[in-house]
C-alpha cells in the first residue's frame, strides 16, 4: 500500500521532524510512505473571511497538483467522521480489500482545507472536536496509521 500525506506548510521544529522521521522508519515495513508539503500562504492578522477563503484556495490548488484520481482520498476535518483506532485500522484494511493501493491524506494549513479539496474526499475524518496545530496533526496521523498496521497484523499496541 502506498500512503501519501499531502499537507500545507513546512515542519520547522526539530522535535516534530524527529517524530515524523521515527514514524516514517516504523512504517517502512508496512507501506510506502510519501510526505508532500506545499507552501503555505501568510495570513495577516484580522484577515476577512473572503481573504481567508482566497488563502485556502491558493493552498488547495497547490495540494491538488498531487491529487491522484486512482487513490482513496481522506481529508482531515473537524466536522469529519470520528473513529476508534480499531475502526480506523479496519477502514485502512477495507480500502485495500476494495482494490485501492494508494491512500492520500490531506491536511490543511492553519486555516484548514478549502472546500475544493474537501469536496473530493472519499472520507472526511476527524480526530477530535478540538483543533490541533497542523504540524502536530501530521505526527498524530502517522502514529495512527502505524497503530492501524499493528492492529491489522495482530501485533501488540498500546491501548
Amino acid at each position: 500500500m502506498k500512503i501519501s500525506i499531502l499537507c500545507v506548510g513546512k515542519i520547522k521544529e526539530k522535535y516534530f521532524q524527529d517524530a515524523l522521521a521515527e514514524y516514517r522508519k516504523r512504517l517502512g515495513k508496512y507501506c510506502n510512505l510519501e510526505l508532500i508539503e506545499v507552501a503555505d500562504e501568510k495570513t495577516p492578522d484580522g484577515a476577512s473571511d473572503l481573504l481567508e477563503d482566497k488563502i485556502k484556495e491558493k493552498e488547495a490548488l497547490r495540494i491538488l497538483k498531487y491529487f491522484d484520481d486512482n487513490a482513496f482520498h481522506i481529508t482531515l476535518e473537524i466536522e469529519g467522521k470520528k473513529m476508534t483506532s480499531v475502526q480506523f485500522a479496519k477502514q485502512i484494511e477495507q480500502i485495500g480489500i476494495h482494490g485501492k493501493s494508494h491512500i492520500q491524506f490531506f491536511i490543511g494549513g492553519s486555516l484548514g482545507l478549502h472546500k475544493i479539496v474537501c469536496d473530493k474526499a472519499d472520507l472526511k475524518l476527524s480526530f477530535s472536536d478540538m483543533t490541533f496545530p497542523h504540524q502536530l496533526m501530521r505526527v498524530i496521523l502517522l502514529e495512527q496509521i502505524y497503530r492501524s498496521y499493528r492492529i491489522t497484523n495482530g501485533e501488540p499496541y498500546h491501548k
